[in-house]
């Protein structure tokens, strides 16, 4: 992936490119009702694995790093979270919570299946089975963390991360289509979709997308409030992270929990985001623009995170990686599928809890933003947020258990 059209220090033309897959998948999301119910979110990132793997942008860049994620992300947050009612946020927050944790058991299982499927194939399994055992309940962080406590090789590390890749924007797809699926919407109640469809039927020819994005007064003024704003969140946010970093010393499991729970900037952004909506209520109302906003810059990390999909990689480096990963995220999948119908659960909290699971907290708001589920948002990311502290644990007891 090194001989691209265009290359990694090209961040001009890759923005170029970025903006303009962005600006065509909202477009078509608007336009046409096959691309509403995929959604422009997944359009993206379609745009990006093909770019990708046609080897016209890298797979890896300082834009996707430093910009999307060093700055789109973490100011979508904020901006998205001024339309949160914390007053119904905990009433949400319990169900999607135990769908999480059953997702969780789901990624152990998961983990432990595909580990004796493949165990005579691929050197070093129970490493990367703690490693994905993490990533598949927390994210990222966990995924480091394992790896580094399992001691596993840097070619592993490599190969393992393109299958997760890959695996991870296949999974965010199949779970944002799931709720335009007509046996899953037979067999779950959604009460979030219908409130969507129904807000946005007007009596037009619009589809739901366009209905909800139609045109709204926005000034100068909203606009530099906004961004004002969410900067100013994260960085209070950062500060804080960091303090308690260095404040919470580490050296067993109770501290080293606190540490990475309380030193995570998304907990921080979250909950001074869902604090500000709520003491700020009537100053909000007079505010617009945050949620476009808010909402643009998600789309710009559903690009980024499709960019890292490398399916040749895939087949020429990694195949049965992508088989071992895929195991784990189906059975979190069916877990997460089965326990919400036998509990009666809705289908948004079921579909949002194993994309947290799956792809962590960021993934799964940003999934709820293009859904147009924002009351799940705030409960999502909270939720979300805690697999960084049980992912870590749960990796090391299955990495240990294997390697026994």
């Amino acid at each position: 992936m090194n001989n691209t059209l265009i290359s990694a220090d090209n961040t001009w033309a890759l923005l170029s490119i970025m903006c303009i897959s962005v600006a065509v998948s909202i477009y078509l999301e608007q336009k046409y009702e096959w691309a509403s119910k995929i959604s422009g979110a997944m359009i993206a990132l379609i745009f990006a694995l093909l770019f990708t793997n046609l080897n016209i942008i890298p797979a890896s860049s300082p834009l996707y790093d430093n910009v999307v994620w060093g700055f789109a992300v973490p100011l979508a947050i904020p901006l998205l979270l001024l339309q949160c009612n914390i007053k119904k946020i905990w009433h949400e927050t319990g169900r999607m919570l135990i769908i999480f944790l059953i997702g969780s058991v789901g990624s152990c299982i998961g983990a432990v299946l595909a580990y004796f499927m493949l165990r005579g194939e691929i050197k070093e399994l129970n490493g990367i089975a703690a490693m994905m055992t993490g990533s598949y309940i927390g994210g990222g962080l966990n995924f480091t963390a394992l790896a580094d406590a399992f001691k596993v090789s840097g070619s592993m590390i490599s190969a393992t991360t393109v299958a997760d890749n890959l695996v991870t924007a296949t999974s965010m797809f199949a779970l944002i289509t799931i709720p335009s699926i007509g046996f899953f919407r037979k067999h779950f109640s959604h009460p979030h979709v219908d409130e969507v469809e129904n807000r946005a039927n007007h009596g037009d020819k619009k589809n739901a997308a366009a209905a909800y994005w139609a045109k709204k007064e926005i000034s100068l003024k909203d606009i530099a409030i906004d961004f004002a704003y969410a900067a100013i969140v994260v960085t209070i946010s950062k500060v804080t992270a960091d303090f308690f970093t260095g404040a919470i010393p580490k050296g067993n499991m109770i501290l080293n929990m606190l540490n990475t729970f309380l030193g995570s900037q998304y907990i921080w952004i979250t909950t001074l985001s869902i604090v500000i909506s709520a003491v700020f209520e009537k100053k909000i109302e007079e505010l617009s623009g945050y949620t476009e906003l808010g909402t643009y810059l998600i789309y710009l990390f559903f690009f980024a995170i499709g960019v890292p999909a490398s399916i040749k990689m895939i087949l020429t480096n990694a195949p049965l990686l992508f088989v071992f990963t895929l195991t784990i995220v189906l059975v979190n999948m069916i877990f997460c599928l089965v326990g919400g119908k036998l509990l009666k659960f809705n289908l948004e909290d079921i579909v949002l809890a194993s994309n947290a699971n799956i792809g962590g907290p960021t993934t799964a708001a940003a999934m709820a933003i293009s859904k147009g589920w924002t009351k799940l948002v705030g409960p999502i990311m909270l939720i979300g947020t805690l697999g960084y502290v049980i992912g870590t644990y749960m990796g090391v007891i299955v990495g240990s258990l294997l390697g026994a």
